[in-house]
């Protein structure tokens, strides 16, 4: 059997965290290394790795936390706005196997960049390889 990651001795409480939220399938913490101020990461207590693992009904639970609390976060830290991420995978830099979005407070001047500021190479995709890729995504 494979142990426990952080996330699940969070929801089972064998570790403390800054809970701020908690439903039947979701719990939400503040980051223990945060980006910002107010830095919350949303889970759901069911250990899945990828957001395409997780069930529609437990998919819509996570997202309606994350629409809930965003707003509450914002006010908490007077933050401008927020930034909403998911890392999903290693490749995309999650780092705990259990999905969790972030919710990130933005502050004017942070100079902490767009979402866009992730791809420092942005690819140069042509409009056949865009129409491709469109084109393999709707037939799915």
């Amino acid at each position: 059997m494979s142990s426990k990651t952080i996330f699940e001795k969070i929801v089972d409480r064998e570790i403390p965290a800054r809970i701020v939220h908690e439903t039947e399938t979701t719990l939400a913490f503040l980051d223990a290394h945060p980006l910002a101020p107010g830095h919350t990461l949303v889970i759901p207590k069911q250990p899945y790795e990828h957001l395409q693992d997780l069930p529609p009904e437990l998919s819509a639970d996570l997202f309606e936390t994350v629409h809930e609390l965003t707003p509450i976060v914002e006010t908490a830290v007077d933050a401008d706005a927020t930034t909403i991420g998911i890392n999903n995978g290693e490749a995309a830099g999650q780092e705990v196997p259990h999905v969790h979005a972030h919710i990130i407070p933005r502050f004017e001047g942070d100079d902490s960049g767009p979402i866009h500021a992730i791809a420092i190479d942005s690819p140069d995709i042509s409009d056949e390889e865009l129409d491709e890729i469109a084109d393999a995504i709707a037939s799915e």
